[in-house]
């Protein structure tokens, strides 16, 4: 029993410890010069749902919840949001080549299609990032009338 309770006061104090240790936030408030809508015409309702649905991960602002306050989480947050913006950034979209910025929008439209994006694990918390058939659609449809404009 000692030593189970020197593990858990152990385990404790390392949980509490690492709450001092925070990722940098991803929360570049600039419009960028290079952001999509400075470099293809985005619709409204277009735009609206690529923030919702797509910037927290994909862009250089990230709308923060509350347990991304707490360590261990901010790190895989952190990570995500990492792997999501060398994959796609939204908010640097204009400094891709123009083969790069046509490869990604076939791939955003391929993504939905295929119903890897937005990631399961990201619309189980975030009920309004869940796209409906028409919002599909209506990405979908932006991306190929863009694509025939390059």
């Amino acid at each position: 029993m000692k030593y189970l309770r020197i593990i858990a006061v152990f385990v404790v104090f390392c949980l509490i410890a690492i709450q001092f240790f925070r990722p940098e936030r991803n929360n570049i408030y600039n419009p960028s010069a290079v952001a999509i809508a400075k470099v293809v015409t985005v619709p409204a309702d277009v735009a609206m749902i690529l923030k919702t649905a797509c910037y927290d991960c994909h862009s250089n602002y990230t709308k923060y919840p509350w347990y991304a306050n707490i360590q261990p989480v901010a790190w895989v947050l952190a990570n995500h949001i990492k792997d999501g913006k060398s994959e796609l950034n939204f908010s640097e979209f204009g400094s891709y080549s123009t083969r790069r910025q046509k490869s990604k929008l076939s791939a955003v439209a391929d993504a939905i299609k295929d119903k890897t994006m937005p990631l399961t694990s990201y619309t189980l918390i975030h009920n309004e990032a869940r796209l409906s058939k028409k919002q599909k659609e209506l990405v979908i449809s932006w991306v190929d009338k863009t694509l025939t404009g390059y």
